[in-house]
């Protein structure tokens, strides 16, 4: 052999070896290409399993067992052994994946959605986030506004509170109501722009008890308001 041909077979073994390193070899345990063509599946072996979905309104299941002791399960939500408390377990009872913080923190969202929203005269917006009582009543209010050529102008200056004071599940039903503190400037106008009610320069603190709803046995997992209320 001459000196070229060893050249070669030593580069050969070389690159070879260098390979072998950086890919590894396959053991017959690999998992399966990943699939482009399914991007809402996850491939676990030979199973296709759903991956979850992004729904805002309900968080992520709780686990099957709940080892919170019952003493601090609604600590600061609901004392032990008040009827308040006793409702939230009914709504877990039914509904597993039921958390009140998070339901505060999407009712708050939901409180102002709604009243701009009715400000504003959007029926579409109140369409989604009323029930078909609680939607008539202000739809009501809507058109007297419209008959009279009047809008109305309302700012959040900010939610001070949001908790909630009640809650129960009849049948597939639960219901939660919130008591909502906060301050906001609203004012009606007529056509010619003349102020008709409120003031474009006060603060107003209002607090209002809202109650709101869903089927637990419904695949939908958005809560609609059913019931609103005024507390001084």
């Amino acid at each position: 052999m001459d000196i070229y041909t060893i050249i070669f077979l030593a580069l050969a073994v070389f690159i070879f070896l260098r390979l072998r390193s950086v890919l590894g070899q396959r053991t017959g345990s690999e998992r399966p290409p990943y699939d482009r063509a399914a991007p809402n599946v996850l491939q676990r072996d030979n199973n296709v399993v759903p991956m979850p979905g992004s729904v805002i309104d309900q968080p992520p299941p709780l686990p099957s067992k709940d080892v919170t002791p019952p003493s601090d399960r609604w600590k600061g939500i609901a004392e032990p052994g008040t009827a308040l408390a006793q409702g939230l377990d009914a709504i877990v009872a039914q509904d597993s994946s039921f958390d009140p913080r998070h339901f505060i923190s999407g009712a708050r969202s939901a409180y102002e959605m709604i009243v701009l929203a009715f400000a504003n005269g959007d029926r579409r917006a109140l369409r989604d986030l009323l029930s078909s009582e609680v939607y008539d009543s202000f739809d009501a209010a809507i058109k007297d506004r419209e008959k009279h050529e009047q809008k109305t102008e309302t700012r959040f200056v900010s939610i001070d509170k949001a908790e909630i004071v009640s809650a129960e599940a009849r049948d597939r039903a639960a219901q939660v109501t919130v008591r909502f503190v906060s301050q906001m400037i609203s004012v009606t106008r007529d056509k010619a722009g003349t102020i008709v009610d409120g003031n474009p320069e006060k603060v107003a603190d209002i607090t209002d008890v809202w109650t709101f709803a869903r089927d637990t046995a419904s695949r939908d997992p958005n809560w609609k308001l059913v019931g609103t209320g005024s507390a001084h």
